[in-house]
């Protein structure tokens, strides 16, 4: 007999829609919050079904937020070169986690890589070439979204490398990471493991929400076809590379608030850092002239103000 998976029905696929909905809202919240109250919000929004809960994780996203400051402190004080892979399925939650630990940092010291499909002449180069070129110097943080084990994953499923070009992969990339640590970079790597099910609610979301389906590519929509290839080709990246200098840490991602919060508090905990005594800040007094003059500015170059 044929087994398939069970899907849920109409109306808790609906519920599970609107709370990932209402999680967006939470995206853009999260800059405002420390200055806005919760019972402010537009009452045209949806429902907040679980204010303490909401209230108690932007509680703890500050606080570890916090942290990453003196991380980053910390970083760029004792010159350190640290590199993070956040690696998933589409629809995984990497962007939303990477969105908040670089929130509030400063991004010439974090920054983000998120390198396109590679161009005709970067197709005939030594794989690894284009993400060397960003990787960290002394004082940065680097977390590429996405990185090297596309080739074990989207490339694999999709066809776009030989089984030659797949194998060399393997052969290659620990001695890479290998190489990597030994030169002094910290090299950390995430996966976002979500379920079947998640990822089947969390594109009918992007289907039904029009600031979203910028998200949906046709590569993402052959993705879902392809689950379980995918998951055989993400067993084996796992297990053909899951090494000590630079092992595999996977976040449970179903739960996307929970996910940003643990693979925070993770990654903190996977450098020794320490608290970057500053001096104090004093604000210098303003330097006045008697014969300074500001100058209007012509009414035809003001942006109106309709708020």
């Amino acid at each position: 007999m044929m087994l398939t998976s069970a899907l849920p029905d109409h109306e808790d696929l609906m519920q599970r829609i609107a709370r990932d909905l209402i999680d967006s809202y939470d995206e853009e919240l999260e800059l405002e919050i420390e200055d806005r109250n919760l019972d402010g919000l537009d009452p045209s929004a949806p429902a907040v079904t679980d204010k303490a809960a909401r209230q108690a994780y932007f509680k703890e996203l500050f606080r570890l937020q916090g942290e990453l400051v003196k991380l980053q402190d910390w970083v760029q004080h004792s010159k350190q070169k640290v590199v993070i892979l956040f690696e998933g399925r589409d629809a995984a939650g990497k962007g939303g986690v990477i969105k908040r630990i670089t929130q509030r940092l400063n991004p010439r010291v974090a920054r983000v890589a998120a390198l396109p499909a590679p161009n005709d002449r970067e197709r005939t180069q030594w794989y690894f070439q284009r993400y060397v070129a960003h990787l960290p110097a002394a004082g940065e943080m680097v977390l590429f979204d996405r990185s090297w084990y596309n080739r074990a994953g989207v490339e694999r499923v999709m066809g776009f490398c030989s089984d030659e070009e797949y194998e060399e992969f393997f052969r290659t990339v620990p001695e890479f990471e290998k190489m990597l640590v030994r030169s002094g970079i910290k090299v950390i790597k995430y996966w976002f493991s979500i379920t079947d099910d998640e990822q089947h609610m969390r594109f009918l979301g992007r289907i039904h929400d029009p600031l979203k389906q910028w998200k949906l590519s046709p590569m993402d929509l052959e993705s879902r076809r392809r689950w379980e290839e995918y998951t055989k080709a993400k067993e084996i990246m796992l297990e053909r590379t899951h090494i000590p200098e630079a092992p595999w840490w996977v976040v449970q991602a179903v739960d996307k608030k929970k996910a940003r919060l643990n693979c925070i508090s993770h990654l903190l905990g996977q450098l020794p850092y320490q608290e970057v005594a500053h001096a104090p800040v004093e604000l210098p007094s303003r330097v006045r002239h008697d014969d300074y003059l500001r100058q209007p500015v012509p009414a035809n170059m003001i942006v109106p103000e309709i708020y």
